[in-house]
């Protein structure tokens, strides 16, 4: 324990940027991470570690983890808890915190991972946890599933998070200079800071006065990932007086986070001086729902290192040294020569094929084109949209084409259940005429292996609400090519014929309606009939070029360390 304290004063000597955050996926087998938002927060963090950045991050522990999916032959998905014992992967530390909740005060232990990376750097990640003694049983399960339960438990978990995040980080003696917002959820940390930057009443003349507002605005820093706004969390007042009760007042909490009812987004949005969405586009929607506020845009990325195959890593070590931590080196791809290039993707592949086998006793070919769809089962990502059209889909790709799936739905979305229940029947309706598997119970090492070892990846989201869709950028790390809906960052990757292909028409066309389906359907029929098959078969070199660019032009750039140089010069450092 000694040692332990020695390192955390060496951590508190220098002022740091502290990331909040409701999930972070920092190692496969600890589950404290849902989907895109908690990967792309480990990813900020291992640059973070990587570039030798002054972080420190904090998240909740989530010992029952977000779910353990099962799927039975219908397609049908059942959840179970995922559950993990903090003690084999991180320390449980001495200091101790409360935040008061429903009138009386809940406990907060803190344990501490460390994010090393082989540059020297390190950023840890404290995961608070009310699972202790001296709390009531409701108390100590606050902390025990991401997203579990209703909105009160919600509520309860965004109060410890962010008012118990900053008074954990205050009584460890860390000195702040900017806190980080992922998304809403941390967004209470904000109220904290107001109380503690609070003025003496003497001093002014009125009492809304006391409240420093400028001082905390230019302390935080505030990301949004939520184009819809159903997915920004909203709590009605009669909920927060009940659980939140004496611990802010209430006249001015309305006037930060909304009249009707408290809106986190309007919170940080309120109380933050930089406000960002995740890629161009985002921004630009951001900035239509939320007018008045300026809303910048950094793009996310991937970090390289953990999304890049071996067989990948290994031409890459041995053509672009320093490519790691320089992911700039990509640009100079083309001195890979092809066949080498080809021989990793056909290792990736096989690989893929061989854990296929193993799950779901599935034989692919690696000859055949293979085409990967991995990611949350929510409705508008229209993972089924494919199979619009079964008997078009047979014609063209009967004997060429094979897909793999995954990914988990939410307990709650039943439409995105009925969405994996739906490709579970036309793998029944094709019955092996074109193979496809659906792969359970989605994670980091899962998706490793998907992004890597299919051909194309393709992402079918309705316009305008994919924020920014971080697994194309993932695929384009190992060279395989993106065939996507114009949305996100495929907006700023995409370059007909040469990046990847588009589905549906360009962003600047968009005209929401009921025939966006149809109109995107035949979109990629067409590109999947006269473009992506005759290539892959027929036109082996201009595919391998293709691949090229995908990693010259698109990894390149859409990566975590760039991300994370934009965050310090624009956000960080202002």
């Amino acid at each position: 324990m000694d040692d332990l304290l020695i390192q955390l004063f060496e951590l508190t000597k220098e002022k740091k940027i502290a990331y909040f955050s409701m999930e972070i996926g920092v190692h496969n087998d600890i589950p404290t991470y849902s989907g895109g938002l908690g990967v792309l927060a480990g990813d900020t963090i291992r640059s973070g570690a990587d570039l030798k950045l002054p972080m420190i991050a904090v998240t909740l522990l989530s010992k029952n983890g977000y779910f353990t999916q099962d799927i039975n032959e219908a397609g049908r998905q059942t959840e179970s808890p995922s559950k993990w014992d903090p003690v084999s992967y991180m320390q449980l530390l001495p200091h101790r915190i409360t935040v008061e909740i429903g009138g009386r005060d809940v406990y907060v232990q803190t344990w501490q991972y460390n994010v090393q990376s082989l540059t020297g750097g390190c950023v840890p990640v404290f995961f608070l946890d009310t699972d202790i003694a001296e709390n009531r049983t409701e108390d100590r399960e606050i902390t025990s599933r991401l997203y579990g339960g209703g909105q009160e438990y919600r509520l309860k978990q965004e109060l410890v998070l962010g008012v118990g995040g900053v008074r954990l980080l205050h009584a460890m003696g860390f000195r702040i200079k900017k806190y980080h917002m992922n998304e809403g959820h941390a967004s209470f940390l904000t109220l904290e800071l107001l109380k503690r930057f609070k003025k003496p009443i003497e001093d002014v003349w009125d009492e809304k006065l006391v409240w420093d507002i400028e001082h905390v605005k230019n302390l935080c820093v505030f990301t949004t990932h939520t184009p819809i706004e159903a997915g920004h969390d909203k709590f009605p007042y009669e909920l927060i007086s009940k659980t939140m009760d004496g611990l802010f007042p209430l006249d001015i909490l309305k006037d930060l986070a909304g009249k009707d009812y408290l809106n986190m987004t309007m919170l940080a949005l309120n109380l933050s001086r930089y406000i960002n969405g995740v890629a161009k586009k985002h921004g630009e929607v951001s900035q239509n729902m939320f007018p008045g506020y300026e809303i910048h845009a950094i793009t996310n990325g991937v970090h390289s290192y953990t999304w890049t195959c071996e067989s990948f890593k290994k031409i890459f070590d041995e053509y672009l040294p320093g490519w790691a931590n320089e992911p700039e080196l990509f640009v100079r791809v083309g001195r890979i020569p092809d066949q080498k290039l080809w021989a990793a993707h056909i290792e990736a592949k096989q690989n893929l094929y061989d854990h296929i086998k193993k799950l779901t006793g599935v034989y692919f070919s690696p000859e055949i084109l293979t085409i990967g769809f991995a990611r949350r089962a929510t409705a508008y990502k229209r993972a089924d949209l494919i199979f619009r059209d079964i008997e078009r889909l047979l014609k063209i790709g009967e004997g060429k084409i094979q897909f793999v799936y995954a990914g988990k739905a939410h307990p709650k979305d039943e439409p995105g259940k009925k969405l994996i229940q739906n490709i579970f029947e036309y793998i029944k309706r094709l019955n092996g005429r074109i193979k496809i598997v659906y792969l359970k119970n989605y994670d980091m090492n899962t998706a490793l292996k998907v992004v890597s070892g299919v051909d194309v990846w393709m992402n079918t989201p309705l316009r305008p609400l994919e924020a920014s869709g971080t697994s194309g950028m993932k695929a384009a790390h190992n060279g395989v090519i993106n065939f996507s809906v114009l949305d996100g960052w495929w907006i700023e990757g995409h370059i007909e014929g040469y990046t990847g292909w588009a589905i549906g028409p360009p962003p600047n066309e968009l005209t929401p309606g009921t025939n966006a389906d149809a109109r995107d359907a035949e979109d990629l029929y067409n590109k999947l009939e006269k473009k992506i098959i005759p290539t892959y078969y027929n036109e082996r070199s201009k595919w391998i070029r293709m691949m090229q660019n995908a990693i010259g032009k698109n990894a390149y750039y859409f990566n975590s360390h760039r991300m994370m140089r934009r965050y310090v010069t624009e956000a960080y450092i202002r």
